[in-house]
This record gives C-alpha cells, sequence and structure tokens, in this order.
C-alpha cells in the first residue's frame, strides 16, 4: 500500500462514512492528516466510525451536511477549516443512487423530475458547492480536489439514465475546474466500477456479482481500499496531474 507523509496536510471527505469514502479518511487519516469525514446530519454511521478511529489516536472529526444543500454545505466547510486549521484535500465521494433497484434506460416514467432533481442536487451540484466553498482555503497552499464519478459515466452501467449523466456531467466539471482553478488547485476523478461493500442501500446480487467479475481481467470486484488507494495517489502526489479522470474499474471498461 501507497504511503505518504500528511502530518501538515487537512482533507475533507464527503460520503466518508462507508465504502470508498471511510477507506479514503482512514487512508488519509493513518498517513498523518487531520480529516474531516462527512455524512448526512443524524447519521450513526458517522458518529460511529469517527469514534471508532479517534480511539486508535487519529484525528478525524465529524463534518455532517446534507450535499443538496447551498448554506449547509457553507457551514460544513467554514466549520471544518476551522477545526482542521486548513484545508489541503477534497474529496468529493458523497453521492446518491436514489433508488433500490436499478431502472431501465427505457423506463422513463420512474425518472421524473423529482428523481433528477434529488439526485442532480447531491451528485453533480454537490461536489461544485464543495468547491467553491473550499476553493479560498484550497488555493492557498496549492490544494487537490478528486472527485468520485462512475464508469456509468461512459456506458458502463449505473442504478439509472440519472445516475450517469450526473457522473458523466462530474467528469466534464472536472476537466472545466481544472483549467478554471489552475494553477493553485489540480481537480481530477477517478471512476469506479463495481464496488464491494459500498454501503448503499441498493440491492444488488453478490453472488451473481462475484460470478460475472470471473470475466474481468483481473476477475474480482473492486474493495473500498482499491479505489481510496487511487484517490489517495491523485491528492498527494501526480503534482503535474489534473483535469483527468482515472478509470478504476478492474478492467470492465476494456470489454472482452
Amino acid at each position: 500500500m501507497i504511503s505518504a507523509d500528511l502530518q501538515h496536510k487537512c482533507a475533507l471527505v464527503t460520503g466518508g462514512a462507508s465504502g470508498i469514502g471511510l477507506a479514503t479518511a482512514e487512508m488519509l487519516a493513518r498517513n498523518g492528516a487531520r480529516v474531516a469525514i462527512n455524512d448526512l446530519p443524524g447519521s450513526v454511521k458517522l458518529d460511529e466510525e469517527v469514534s471508532r478511529l479517534q480511539a486508535e489516536g487519529l484525528h478525524v472529526y465529524a463534518a455532517p451536511a446534507d450535499m443538496s444543500n447551498t448554506a449547509d454545505v457553507d457551514r460544513m466547510v467554514a466549520e471544518a477549516v476551522d477545526v482542521l486549521g486548513g484545508l489541503h484535500i477534497l474529496v468529493n465521494n458523497a453521492a446518491t443512487p436514489g433508488t433500490r433497484n436499478s431502472i431501465s434506460a427505457a423506463d422513463l416514467e420512474r425518472q421524473d423530475d423529482a428523481f433528477w432533481q434529488q439526485l442532480l442536487g447531491v451528485n453533480l451540484v454537490g461536489p461544485f458547492r464543495c468547491i467553491r466553498a473550499a476553493q479560498p482555503y484550497l488555493s492557498r497552499d496549492g490544494g487537490a480536489v478528486v472527485n468520485v464519478a462512475s464508469t456509468a459515466a461512459f456506458g458502463g452501467g449505473g442504478s439509472s439514465t440519472t445516475y450517469a449523466s450526473c457522473k458523466g456531467g462530474l467528469v466534464t466539471m472536472t476537466r472545466e475546474l481544472a483549467k478554471g482553478l489552475g494553477p493553485d488547485i489540480r481537480v481530477n476523478a477517478i471512476a469506479p466500477g463495481w464496488v464491494k461493500m459500498s454501503g448503499w442501500d441498493c440491492s444488488w446480487d453478490e453472488a451473481e456479482a462475484e460470478e460475472a467479475a470471473l470475466k474481468l481481467p483481473l476477475q474480482r470486484i473492486g474493495e473500498p481500499q482499491d479505489y481510496a488507494e487511487a484517490i489517495f495517489y491523485l491528492c498527494v502526489a501526480g503534482h503535474y496531474i489534473t483535469g483527468q479522470t482515472l478509470i478504476v474499474d478492474g478492467g470492465l471498461m476494456a470489454g472482452g
């Protein structure tokens, strides 16, 4: 596993109470960073994970907020910076599928205006809100942003057309903000494929997924740590990389 000396770095990870977000927050903290971990207000899971990591002596703090609410995001970022003492790394991982079961691309009725607004507010505008609020702090010392997109953005499947469209927008936004915020802030993204233990309340048949994974070049479903490692690299290394989306999918998009 890669490592770095992050003793003087401060990070904010959204959607950090489970799955990729938690693995990322934990990796940053175990390498010395002070980390604010976000999840929805009232999240029992967030309190449990923060308490667990604090008991191990890691410098982590709860930063509850609703990504679909601008005022809540602004408050969260300001409070996180106050607690951490600065901000060098922002990981936009918070997202929602908005459904317990996948919606066919042909099923337009289930993807009504309310569904679109919900997913856009969290999955696309949410990361923009976070970056906008964090920009003044990230600019001070040459910060890094990593957005968590999805292979769904490139036609690699997903829970709905709405979800895939939001993730496609996030890939485009990553490129645009890399141009707009450079050279002070690097903005990149990763596009995960299948994720074990994502923490989402969304049904899927794990046995079928494991069987399907055997067709991948790496023949397994990705663990949260696999994706966290890619995020970690883009946060703390890769200093000449910006505006890029790294596909991390075990070879899913390679076909075969």
